[in-house]
């Protein structure tokens, strides 16, 4: 047992003031220093390394039920982290250790080690358990392989994907053609334009904020129909997507980006009622109901980065009090790839 096991721990925290109404400001955030109690037997100290922000995080500044608690007011927030085992009374989460949690948005944590796994630095940077071995992977891949079932689906079909650049669209436009699928994304930024074709090699990508309708653009580049739309975005996409679906297409529906700081319920797709003549299949899917599939996604996942079928991006921030800043810039597009802080504890 270490020495520093009696001790008080001082740890920075990001909490939540105020609940948005509309987008979020960093007025919505403080950092405050708090102290932690000495761990007891059976816990372990957690010094964070890193800490993921996600647009599903929107939804919990809300009150209101929902599929996951709301953050508390005057309380930090929650969201995937990697960090290192610093102090232990656990003999299954010893001192030098790395674990992914859910506890960023602070500098350490303390866990009885329930929902908390042990991660390998020697075969992926800790960063990569938050994106392409993480969340965002596991995600991607299981809206391909359970919802979409692009397994079972003809070798060259179409899918279409929104905001494409981002942490789980980059790889579902690379795990799709991987399978042999033809791939159009859509993005809204020149840089992340280029990083499609030249790096994770999609067939063509729309400029959504440079298009007059989104709708002709997606036909011109897949004139066959799209037999996959998977959905980060909602709104004129999901309506585009719908009108392009060929017959027993399907919806996967990850995100709705678009709507996530509306203040008032956007108008639906005009056009839904082509579920029914296309016998389109819209489903939604939360990546936690897709846990027992990590073996595999990570069996099929690692030779595609060994090989260099699957490559990434990461957008990083420097430090906890920069969180907000980070968070705020998922709404603005300005991430390329998986959005990261890097926290640096004292």
């Amino acid at each position: 047992m270490s020495s520093n096991t009696a001790q008080t721990t001082k740890s920075q925290q990001i909490e939540l003031v105020s609940r948005p109404e509309g987008k979020p400001e960093t007025a919505n955030f403080r950092v405050r220093t708090v102290e932690l109690s000495p761990i007891e037997e059976g816990q372990f100290l957690v010094k964070n390394h890193w800490m993921s922000v996600d647009p599903y995080m929107r939804g919990r500044m809300e009150a209101g039920e929902s599929y996951v608690p709301p953050f508390e007011i005057d309380q930090p927030l929650e969201g995937g982290c990697v960090g290192e085992v610093v102090a232990s009374r656990n003999s299954d989460f010893k001192e030098g250790k790395y674990v992914l949690g859910n506890l960023g948005w602070r500098e350490y944590w303390k866990s009885d080690g329930e929902g908390v796994r042990i991660v390998d630095p020697d075969i992926a940077p800790l960063q990569s358990y938050l994106g392409v071995l993480g969340m965002p992977g596991l995600t991607a891949w299981a809206g391909l392989n359970r919802i979409a079932k692009l397994k079972e689906r003809k070798p060259n079909s179409t899918v279409f994907v929104s905001a494409a650049s981002g942490a789980v669209g980059s790889l579902v436009c690379q795990l799709a053609k991987a399978h042999g699928c033809r791939v159009v994304g859509s993005a809204g930024r020149p840089e992340k334009i280029e990083w499609l074709k030249d790096k994770a090699g999609i067939d063509a990508v729309i400029n959504y904020k440079q298009v007059d309708n989104l709708t002709e653009e997606l036909q011109s580049l897949a004139p066959d129909g799209i037999d996959v739309y998977f959905d980060n975005v909602g709104a004129e996409h999901l309506e585009a997507a719908i009108e392009c679906m060929n017959v027993f297409g399907v919806c996967v529906e990850c995100g709705m980006i678009a709507t996530y700081n509306a203040t008032e319920p956007p108008a639906g797709p005009r056009n839904l009622f082509k579920l029914i003549a296309k016998r389109i299949r819209m489903e939604g899917f939360l990546v936690f109901d897709h846990d027992d599939a990590q073996d595999e996604f990570i069996a099929e996942m690692a030779p595609l980065i060994k090989d260099g079928s699957i490559v990434w991006e990461e957008t990083v921030t420097e430090g906890l009090e920069n969180a907000p800043d980070a968070f705020l810039g998922l709404f603005e597009g300005s991430n390329l790839g998986k959005s990261l802080v890097r926290i640096e504890a004292s």
